[in-house]
């Protein structure tokens, strides 16, 4: 069973303030699919799933069953809005796809572990590939060798393709946007650079993204937006490559900056910064 109502809600956007300020998801229902674990549902949703653990109070020694309903907040901050493009912020692990200075998709992804890290820069697409073939780099073959693995050179297109069925070549040498025979890595640091893609998320994309669309690939683990109404929110990841030295620093500079100093509850401020549940949390007094 497709769960469109949950797609439907993580999509959503609350209009907000200016242009720089942009609130998508909220609170939604998921039900349990056939093959589901916590790590994959998370991965779908783009949340941690410790939180769903958290929200639910779910025993982590059981499986969740088929047909249960979980209560999610998936709302987050979209950390650039751009007119036409992909911005992607690595801490977040999120992909969000622009068309005519709107919002079209937003999706998790996988992304670089801290030894072989997602670059960050301006860049664009330059090729797509249906069924492609791997072409394995030098360094992941000595690595296959260390591992005592079988080395590769070369994998065919086919279910055992790390790359899967859809490729989207960007302007980084060896980085590609592509789909993941390996769901439950989205939304986690374990590629060697590339962006993994679900299954699910891939193909739509594939087809609505040109090229020559610009991509944007930034690192912003703490992000701040005002909402229509008012309200602001704060939202804190880990700083999963150590390139900040002061998350409190950060998050009181994007609340000065956006004038809203004395509206905020300053100790869930910390609390937020401490817990780094990637979840935009409302802050206002």
């Amino acid at each position: 069973m497709k769960n469109f109502f949950v797609l439907f809600l993580l999509f959503i956007f609350i209009p907000s303030v200016s242009v720089a300020d942009m609130i998508i998801g909220g609170e939604t229902v998921y039900v349990v699919e056939k093959g589901d674990g916590l790590v994959l549902i998370g991965a779908k949703l783009g949340v941690n799933w410790r939180n769903i653990v958290k929200e639910n109070n779910l025993d982590i020694k059981k499986q969740c069953r088929i047909g249960q309903t979980l209560r999610v907040n998936t709302r987050k901050i979209v950390p650039k809005i751009i007119q036409d493009g992909i911005v992607i912020n690595i801490p977040d692990r999120m992909l969000y796809f622009f068309k005519e200075g709107r919002l079209k998709t937003s999706f998790s992804v996988g992304l670089g572990m801290t030894k072989w890290k997602t670059p960050t820069g301006k860049f664009k697409v330059i090729g797509k590939e249906k069924n492609p073939t791997w072409y394995v780099p030098k360094s992941i073959q000595i690595e296959m060798e260390r591992k005592g693995q079988p080395v590769k050179t070369v994998v065919p297109p086919g279910p055992d393709n790390p790359l899967g069925r859809y490729t989207v070549k960007i302007s980084i040498p060896g980085i590609l946007i592509h789909e993941t025979i390996w769901p439950t890595t989205v939304y986690q640091f374990r590629s060697h650079g590339c962006i993994r893609v679900l299954p699910e998320h891939i193909e739509k994309f594939f087809e609505e993204v040109e090229i020559n669309t610009p991509v944007e690939i930034i690192y912003s683990p703490v992000k701040a937006a005002v909402s229509e109404e008012g309200r602001v929110f704060l939202e804190a990841h880990k700083d999963v490559y150590g390139n900040l030295k002061d998350l409190n620093a950060e998050a009181r500079g994007l609340i000065e900056k956006a004038g809203v100093v004395d509206r905020v509850n300053w100790l869930k401020v910390d609390i937020i910064l401490k817990e780094k549940s990637g979840i935009a949390e409302d802050i206002t007094l």
